[in-house]
């Protein structure tokens, strides 16, 4: 089927837009990063002065408890003003939002430019994980007070972005027939999202070992450390953002073995990606584990995480740029 050009060059258009709009909210995050502390602070200050008064039986808001008939103190601290870093940090919020809907109408406009899915090589694989990234971040920021550290996960997603349309582009264009199966919608899409996914608990294990390190000695990372949410809070944003990806990057793994028997007669070949696919989910699976295990909670599972997060993009990058194998269908000319 003839390509809509059109189409594709407004998909395009809505990529380089988005990656620019995401570039502003990454400037308009750092800054509420660097001059917010003292507004969190101030905001975490007056809620403990608020538990403390109610605790101590002090002025405090009551409200009836519904049933019961009984007065339930419910805490209510003073409303403080909003600073300008906060009112900033809404604003690369609203940006980012604008951003991700730019960035699924490229999508978008790349499958029906192409009448497939758009995730037939390396450029529009890239595009989808970015965008899954972002998604989950927002997820994220509306569940954890962490929109304050955007801006360390927006910069690997204006880089990978920046660098897959320049250096990885590639032109609309029908896929290899090896690739002309229905399994490229659900194994290749099984692996990108969970990929995506995968981007958020990367980055939340390493801020928190900082955090851990900043804990056990108040000199390491002192004026970095300190800007960070409790360790806890990373530890849990790295763990449940691992558990929504592990079982769909497991189901990916299993469609693409699948496949492979339909394609060339074998489940699997220790083929470069299958090989690495697989050590990264033995990683993620131990990360799980030690999660589960108390001896190994905290910083030992954080660091199994980012071995992880390391093994996904070697695989991402090294293996389809580098290494030749059955799955060479990066598309880079």
């Amino acid at each position: 089927m003839p390509i809509n050009e059109t189409l594709s060059r407004y998909s395009d258009w809505s990529y380089t837009t988005a990656t620019a709009i995401y570039v502003l909210a990454l400037l308009f995050f750092l800054i509420e990063q660097s001059f917010g502390v003292k507004s969190r602070r101030a905001a975490a200050s007056a809620g403990a002065r608020a538990r403390e008064l109610v605790g101590a039986g002090g002025p405090g808001t009551t409200e009836v408890t519904a049933g019961t008939g009984t007065d339930a103190p419910a805490v209510t601290p003073p409303a403080l003003p909003t600073g300008r870093a906060e009112r900033i940090g809404r604003m690369g919020a609203a940006l980012t939002v604008l951003g991700v809907l730019l960035h699924l109408t490229a999508l978008v406009l790349r499958g029906f430019a192409t009448d497939r899915a758009p995730w037939g090589n390396m450029y529009e694989y890239i595009m989808l994980a970015t965008f899954i990234g972002m998604a989950t971040w927002l997820l994220v920021i509306k569940k954890f007070p962490v929109r304050h550290l955007s801006g360390f996960m927006m910069l690997p997603i204006v880089i990978l972005m920046f660098i897959n349309g320049t250096l990885l582009y590639a032109t609309a264009a029908p896929v290899q027939p090896a690739l002309q199966s229905y399994w490229l919608v659900i194994h290749v899409s099984a692996a990108a999202i969970s990929s995506g996914i995968f981007l958020v608990p990367g980055v939340a294990s390493i801020l928190y070992l900082i955090r851990q390190s900043h804990e056990q000695n108040p000199a390491r990372f002192a004026k970095f450390a300190g800007r960070l949410p409790a360790a806890d809070v990373l530890d849990r944003v790295a763990y449940r953002t691992t558990v929504l990806a592990f079982p769909l990057f497991t189901f990916g793994v299993l469609c693409g073995a699948v496949w492979a028997e339909s394609a060339w007669g074998r489940f699997w070949g220790w083929d470069p990606k299958e090989t690495t696919a697989f050590v990264a989910w033995v990683i993620y699976a131990a990360y799980l584990h030690s999660r589960a295990t108390a001896g190994w909670r905290g910083g030992r599972a954080a660091v199994i995480n980012i071995f992880g997060f390391a093994a996904t993009v070697f695989n991402l990058f090294f293996i389809n740029l580098v290494t030749a194998g059955l799955h060479s269908y990066a598309g880079v000319g």
